[in-house]
Formats: C-alpha cells, structure tokens, sequence
C-alpha cells in the first residue's frame, strides 16, 4: 500500500482520522475542543515538539561546537569544513517539499516519528566516521537532514490546529525558544563532552540517545489535531487543492514571499555565524596571544562554549522581546509583526558588524556586540512563522512551511557557511595564523550587509499584511479552483464548478 492511496486498509495509520475518540472513550473525553485535542494534551503536545526541536539544534550545532579539532582531525580546509553545514541544509531543504505535501495530506504524527527515528540513527553512524574518511561525514551529515526535514515542516501546523491568535502566538515562541536554546546547548554539550572524552567523537553521541526518547514521547503524549478546527473552518470546508494549485496561490500572497525572503537573510546571518562564530572567536584568541595554536587532536574549545551560553541566553531574551514588543504594537496597527521583525534585523547589523572588527583588540567587548546582536536576531524566530500561518489557509501551511524552508535554506543558510568558508579561502595570502583570522574576519563582515537587505524584506512585507491576512481567514474556493476529491479509492483532480458541496 502506497501513501498515494489513503483510503485502503492501512487508513488508521495514515490518515486524518485515524486519532479520533478511541474505542470506548466516553463521550467528550477528548474533544475539549474543536481541534479533537483536549486541554491539557495540547500543552503536553507543544512540550514534546519543543524537546524534538531543541534535540534538533543540538544535534546540528555540536558539530560547530568541534570544528577546530574537526579540521585538525581530517587536515581539511575552512572551504571544505563549510560543506559541512552546506549538505546537510541542502538535504534538508530539498526534502521539505516532499514531507509538506505528505503533511498536509496524511497523519502527522506518523511522518514525524518515521523521520525522527531514521534521525537519531544516522547521527549516531556519524560519529564513528574513520580519520581518512572525511566524504562519510559528509555523507551521514547530509542524511541527517533527511530526518530533520520530516519534523521541521510539519510540527509547527500542529501548533497552528491546536491553538490561534494569541495564543498561538504563544505556543509558537515557546516552540521556538528551541532554536538558539538548542544551538547553545549544542556548542556547550559538544565541547563540553570533547573536553571530557578527549575525542570529538563522543559529541555526537549524546543527541541519539535523547532521540530515542523523543520518539516514545512522540508516540504516546502526541495527537493528531483536526486541521482548521480551531479557527471553525474544518476542512471538509476547506478543500484540499491541487499541489500546483497551492503554489500558484502561495507565489501570489505577497506577505508570504517577501517575508520568506527576509527570513532568507536571517537564515544565510545566522548560518555563516552558527558555524564560524566560534572557529572565529578562537582564532582571534591566537591571533591577540590570549591561546597558543592548536597542535594536538585536542584543541581548545572554550569559546565555542562560551558562544553557546551568550546563545542561550540571548536567543532566550529575543524570541521573548519580540513577543512582547509585537504584543503590543498589535493594538496601535496590524502591521506590527513585519515591523518588529525589520526592527531585528537592521538593528542586529550594526552590532554584529563592530563584533567583528573588535575581536582583535577586545575579547570583552566582542562578546557584548555578538550578545547585542544575536538577540536582536532572535527577535523574528516565533513572529515569521505566525505571519506565514495567518496568511495561508489551514489546508496549505505545511506546503507553504516547507517552501519557506527550500528558499530561506538556498538561498539562505545552505550556501553562506561554505561562500563564507571559500572566500576566507581566497582572502587568505598566507597559510598563517595572522592571515587566518584576517581572512575569516573579512569574509564574516557579508553577514551585515545581508541583514540589512533582510530587514528591507520586512518593511515592504508591511505593506502587504494587512490585506493578505484578511484574504485567508475569509477564504473560499473559486468556481474554476481545482481540488482533491476521494473517487474508488483514489485522490481526482477535478474542478469545484463539478462538485456539489
């Protein structure tokens, strides 16, 4: 049986409907709400998909935590150590769409704990990649996305089916706390555990373990909510359209698009910056004469733990500011989201920029322009995903989630450590000390400028959002729109003009 074919014997597994009231369930047990999710299930929901996604980041960020002794291990370049980060996103980007079409179609939960579980085991086969085999990390490091892919596009439409206006937009900062949180603890547990175990090794075998049991949480705390309940738009109301259908629609929502874009730019900053901050930060303590160079399998990796608490802790007071600010500037206009996410970003460029410069006479006050500017940063992680959820209909979010991540990840995060990693490359006159800072230095200042195209991203999605938002909560099918009905068991592609509803 196929996952094209949904209405065969495996349905339970696959479908919507496969998480209704259980057998023998008293009347209303389960059904709190509009969304077939009780209360306090719900919260219990938004927990798990907050502890899968920070094992997310944690896992994606150790690596970044080791690169030093990475590089030192495999004798590679900082081109080559950028591919690192570069096929993972490009596997994760390029699988999103897949898992969008899936998640807007079948049982959620299901993709998820198939994707998480393949997950946990390919990190686990990266770390015992062989000292002259640096194309197998590669390899596992790119399937890794595979898994991530799965989760990432579908998990916050859960959220958006069990909860709306504020407090979803509550849900979704909790949810998305998980970002710098979990990129933190990945610099902090990597370096941490390479200190311990003496081998890098050991740091990528913490997250495997943790996603085990993620994988039990996944499968008996979470529920398949119904899609568009809450907002009293079911789906039999909302029809599922072709998948072209749903780009067309999607190319055309503007509020979409141009936030898509900006949210690129936040993806390509915070891409170059997750994985060179610290090989950075180090090697401007080389350069200043604070550390003496790394000649042995174990390098000092201090700064990447330092990097990942000044993470924590900024990511932790930006999703929050942001909330808190777009709160409140919801009462004076409508535009307030788009705004405050412009506001991060062109106030984040300047910081991160004098970080950069600073680093070679001040350790002190680099670390306060890199706090500075990586909480403004964090200010639009939970707001773009509320945007993108306002704008598209229920019926069309994991696509549109999963087309954000193909764009923002392309264009975005998929390239940035590897152009940052090649033009340090080029810079580079001299294989020195001096000359691999200066290079890197040079080629971490793109990062500022392309913040401040993003925020430019933002103030046009300003201009669009009020009109986009009203145009999908009263959203109707038009008479030629074509959509997919259930005939002999399969899905037909037919016009709404033929379907009496």
């Amino acid at each position: 049986m196929s996952l094209s074919d949904p209405v065969g014997d495996t349905t339970h597994f696959l479908s919507d409907d496969s998480e209704g009231e259980e057998p023998g369930a008293r009347p209303g047990q389960e059904e709190e709400s509009p969304s077939g999710v009780s209360v306090n299930r719900a919260r219990l929901t938004v927990a798990v998909l907050f502890y899968i996604n920070l094992l997310n980041y944690m896992d994606r960020f150790t690596v970044a935590g080791v690169l030093p002794d990475i590089e030192n291990y495999f004798g590679i370049s900082d081109g080559s150590s950028g591919l690192l980060q570069t096929v993972f996103v490009c596997s994760y980007m390029l699988l999103a769409p897949c898992f969008g079409y899936l998640g807007d179609r079948y049982n959620r939960k299901w993709i998820m704990l198939v994707g998480i579980s393949f997950w946990s085991l390919v990190t686990l086969a990266s770390s015992y990649t062989p000292e002259n085999s640096f194309w197998a990390l590669l390899l596992t490091r790119g399937l890794v996305g595979v898994g991530e892919a799965s989760y990432s596009t579908i998990a916050p439409t859960i959220i958006a089916d069990l909860y709306v206006k504020e407090k979803r937009t509550v849900m979704l900062s909790v949810f998305y706390f998980a970002i710098p949180v979990g990129s933190g603890l990945g610099y902090i547990v990597g370096s941490s555990v390479d200190q311990l175990a003496g081998d890098w090794h050991w740091a990528l075998r913490v997250t495997p373990g943790l996603g085990l049991l993620a994988v039990l949480m996944l499968l008996f705390v979470v529920k398949e909510p119904k899609r568009g309940g809450v907002e009293a738009r079911p789906e039999h109301q909302l029809q599922r359209t072709s998948w072209l259908a749903d780009m067309k629609s999607l190319s055309r929502n503007w509020s979409f698009m141009l936030s898509t874009f900006g949210f690129t730019a936040v993806a390509f900053v915070t891409g170059s910056l997750a994985l060179w901050a610290p090989t950075f930060l180090y090697r401007a303590a080389i350069f200043t004469g604070e550390k003496p160079p790394c000649v042995s399998a174990n390098c000092d990796n201090s700064d990447s733990l330092y990097f990942g608490i000044v993470t924590c802790v900024t990511g932790v007071l930006g999703v929050t500011s942001g909330l808190l600010v777009s709160r409140s500037l919801r009462k004076r206009t409508q535009r307030a989201d788009p705004l405050v996410c412009a506001a991060g970003l062109l106030l984040s460029a300047p910081f991160l920029f004098l970080a950069i410069v600073f680093a070679q006479t001040s350790t002190v006050a680099t670390y306060v322009f890199i706090f500075l500017g990586e909480t403004f940063l964090s200010m639009n992680w939970a707001i773009v995903a509320d945007i993108l959820l306002y704008v598209v209909v229920p019926t069309r979010r994991s696509t549109a989630t999963a087309f954000q991540i193909v764009l923002s990840h392309c264009l975005g995060d998929a390239g940035s450590p590897y152009l940052i990693g090649v033009v340090s490359d080029s810079l580079r006159k001299r294989d020195s000390y001096l000359w691999q800072f200066r290079s890197l230095q040079v080629s971490l200042m793109l990062c500022s400028f392309v913040a401040v195209v993003g925020g430019g991203f933002f103030l046009a999605t300003a201009l669009f959002i009020e009109g986009d938002r009203n145009r999908a909560e009263n959203y109707s099918p038009s008479d030629d729109e074509p959509i997919v009905v259930p005939r002999s068991g399969r899905s037909t592609k037919v016009p709404v003009s033929s379907v009496l509803i």
